[in-house]
């Protein structure tokens, strides 16, 4: 056979093979752009399920902040108003009136008033969402500590309460925008909360086997991704949850509250329409003594549960040898499961919503 022909069907057998190599490439290629696709659809579908928990926990979670800290305030007008009455009571009394609530109990209910209104005035010139969607995280465990220091009451209040109620919920300075936490990046730990916001990158440079093997990772990316997005879903439902149960047995119980509050202001207004009148006011506290006494009484009753309930943390508090672990800034510390996310105080969280409602149930109706 001449050369020229054996070279010719040399280069004719090179080129089929060039052919196929790159036939194969691209269907490699072709294999690994569905593979990714199909993949960051997965990705993408359940990110977009993840964001719409995470956005409904988060504002469960603001709203509920929202309503402690409310009540915190409310609370504090309340002490104020039955404490001038209760002195007015007084007046004259060899035997002075005493309302029958233990005293640890009206110390948590003053200490919880003075962690909430450090909280809102801290927050009063950055806005409050942020503050409260990161006091109903960790407020109650702050307030819980600062209660049970055996600290003066009234050295909580001020600026040192202030800082160690901004370092409890974990802001950092106001000015550039701290205690603006999403609950959800709180909640979820490194190791959920890495994958979650980014996935390594679908690019891949390399062609045929190289493109099949870098689609492969990308895929075990996703599949790993999505498994913590679906178990960082469940966390933050449940969390929303608690925190639904947690607001409706607030306001129910809140609503008895109020109540006693607005005898004691109507009382109040009875005494200055007395004094417009040129009337007796001692006269009047005389005449509503029982109901005065009672509206205080109970107020501060309902007061204590609603304190209980908010200062029971929402997520465990790590503890060693029965004490609370704290961190340098010597507030408590989490616990946290094998992905760095907070557990939630479910066991306790059910008793005191049980027990709120079942001690809420048990005080007289105004």
């Amino acid at each position: 056979m001449p050369l020229p022909l054996i070279l010719g069907a040399a280069a004719l057998a090179s080129a089929a093979y060039g052919a196929k190599k790159g036939y194969n490439g691209r269907q490699k290629h072709s294999e690994a752009d569905a593979i990714v696709k199909d993949a960051k659809n997965r990705y993408d579908q359940k990110r977009g399920i993840f964001d719409a928990q995470e956005t409904a926990t988060n504002s469960a979670l603001e709203v509920l902040g929202k309503e402690e800290l409310s009540i915190g305030q409310r609370f504090n007008e309340f002490k104020t108003l039955a404490d001038a009455l209760l002195k007015k009571l007084n007046v004259g009394r060899q035997v002075k009136l005493e309302i029958n609530i233990p005293q640890h109990k009206l110390e948590s209910v003053e200490s919880y008033s003075y962690t909430a209104i450090g909280v809102l005035g801290a927050a009063a010139g950055a806005g409050i969402t942020g503050a409260a969607t990161g006091f109903a995280i960790y407020g109650g465990v702050m307030a819980l500590g600062a209660a049970s220091t055996g600290t003066a009451i009234s050295s909580l209040a001020g600026v040192a309460a202030t800082n160690a109620t901004l370092a409890a919920i974990g802001g950092g300075s106001l000015a550039t925008g701290g205690l603006g936490m999403a609950g959800g990046t709180a909640i979820l730990g490194a190791a959920v909360a890495g994958p979650v916001l980014a996935i390594v990158g679908w690019a891949y440079n390399s062609h045929g086997e190289g493109a099949l093997k870098n689609a492969h990772k990308a895929n075990d990316e996703v599949d790993s991704a999505v498994e913590k997005l679906e178990k960082a879903q469940k966390q933050l439902g449940k969390t929303e949850d608690y925190a639904s149960n947690i607001l409706n047995v607030l306001k129910s119980v809140y609503v008895q509250f109020d109540n006693y509050f607005d005898i004691l202001k109507a009382v109040a207004s009875q005494i200055d329409a007395a004094k417009v009148l040129k009337q007796d006011p001692q006269a009047v506290l005389t005449q509503l003594n029982d109901t005065i006494m009672r509206a205080i009484s109970n107020g501060y009753a309902l007061a204590a549960i609603l304190v209980d309930l908010i200062t029971t943390p929402i997520f465990k508090v790590k503890h060693v040898n029965g004490e609370a672990v704290k961190d340098e800034n010597g507030l408590p510390e989490m616990e946290t499961d094998a992905d760095g996310s907070m557990i939630l105080n479910t066991d306790e969280l059910d008793k005191e919503i049980h027990k709120a409602t079942a001690s809420a149930a048990c005080v007289e109706p105004a």
